[in-house]
């Protein structure tokens, strides 16, 4: 999946713009391609994430928000924590970068270069891809990018990702990832931890591309291959955290290469943006409508009937993945559809589709004529048959 050097045509970019509105364009960042990584086959979030509406004013518009994203406790404590870390002159991160990444003690610590932070996104990319090709050109030097910014673009749009930091030595580079959930005796929370291997592992995929591109080659299509080129990413990453209940920070090495590996797989079955937007009515557009004071005046019926025309995939993981979650939960209740039982059981039903139909095929007799005629369907409605047969006579049963 060659993903360096595509781009939008200008008449996409145009249309993007126009289905956005005036609100600004809300950039993709690890944590939502993470996301949209796991759940490819939606539509919606392809199309809106591209586009870079913000999702979770439409949610609010439309009478249902969601509880979404990090807690502002969280967010500080974060801040604070990373701000430590670099106090005189990264000191405390140093350490955890000397015991398991091998810096040195002695000699003049790693090369802090500019990387133009108050400049815009494509300007930072820029900067970061000459800064780590020079870096990654001295095998000798110990090279740390405070907040880099590398591009990745996904289904014909471009994404903007800033990991935390990466430490470049010997012509390749480690993704250092800090967090403020604390490491307790050794270990943390394991969904805590999986869902920042998910969102380091986009880094090391925009990191092979970069390094891939760089060097003139394509990027390995084996997702576990490791390319010796200058720059590319260990698939290593080292995830710093507070020690137990302390400010002290603690590290560990996490291997990412199974959600490296899931990643680029589930982006590669990505629907194309182009396609979803020459597939929506004329006249389609997620535009609120803000008034002088920046509040939403487009009616909530408009709205949804804009994103009605978007097919989305519901999940219930989605609750806590997506700002729409709760919208779609709502239409695919209104909508009857097996899509808010969760995708296993959507994909164990097969060609049944609603839960209307799902009762009705457990409560069939076969061979009545009231089952569906496809073998899938026969084959689900056997399995319901027997799971409604089991339910009434453990029911049967119960004092």
């Amino acid at each position: 999946m060659n993903v360096s050097h595509l781009g939008q045509s200008e008449p996409l970019a145009q249309r993007l713009s126009e289905l956005r509105g005036r609100a600004p364009q809300r950039s993709l960042d690890a944590r939502a391609l993470a996301a949209l990584a796991a759940n490819p086959g939606c539509r919606r979030r392809s199309l809106l994430d591209a586009a870079g509406v913000d999702k979770g004013a439409i949610a609010r518009q439309l009478g249902r928000p969601a509880p979404f994203g990090q807690s502002p406790f969280a967010l500080a404590r974060g801040n604070v924590f990373e701000a430590r870390l670099k106090q005189d002159g990264y000191a405390a991160l140093l350490e955890p970068l000397r015991r398991h990444l091998g810096l040195p003690e002695a000699g003049a610590p790693p090369a802090v270069p500019d990387l133009l932070r108050r400049s815009s996104p494509a300007v930072r990319a820029g900067r970061t891809r000459e800064v780590l090709a020079a870096a990654a050109a001295d095998p000798s030097a110990w090279t740390l990018l405070d907040h880099p910014m590398l591009r990745l673009t996904v289904a014909g749009s471009p994404a903007y990702l800033e990991p935390d930091a990466l430490l470049v030595h010997g012509g390749r580079c480690t993704v250092v990832e800090i967090k403020s959930f604390p490491l307790l005796d050794g270990s943390a929370d394991p969904a805590k931890v999986g869902a920042a291997a998910r969102q380091a592992a986009v880094y090391v995929l925009a990191l092979q591309e970069t390094a891939a591109a760089l060097a003139g080659e394509e990027p390995a299509d084996d997702p576990y291959a490791v390319q010796e080129l200058p720059g590319s990413p260990r698939t290593d990453v080292l995830l710093v955290c507070p020690k137990d209940f302390s400010n002290r920070p603690t590290a560990a090495v996490v291997d990412v290469r199974r959600e490296l590996a899931t990643t680029r797989r589930q982006l590669t079955r990505m629907t194309g943006v182009g396609s979803l937007v020459d597939a929506l009515p004329e006249g389609t557009s997620f535009d609120l409508a803000p008034d002088d004071a920046g509040a939403p005046t487009r009616p909530a019926g408009e709205l949804e009937a804009a994103l009605g025309a978007v097919p989305a995939a519901y999940g219930p993981d989605c609750l806590s993945a997506c700002e729409l979650g709760f919208h779609c939960r709502a239409q695919a209740r209104c909508g009857d559809s097996v899509d808010q039982l969760g995708r296993g059981v959507r994909g164990e039903l097969g060609s049944i589709r609603t839960v209307t139909g799902a009762l009705a095929a457990a409560e069939a007799v076969p061979g009545d004529g009231g089952g569906a005629a496809d073998a899938e369907a026969d084959e689900a409605a056997a399995r319901l048959r027997h799971a409604a047969a089991l339910r009434a006579e453990a029911l049967a049963g119960t004092p």
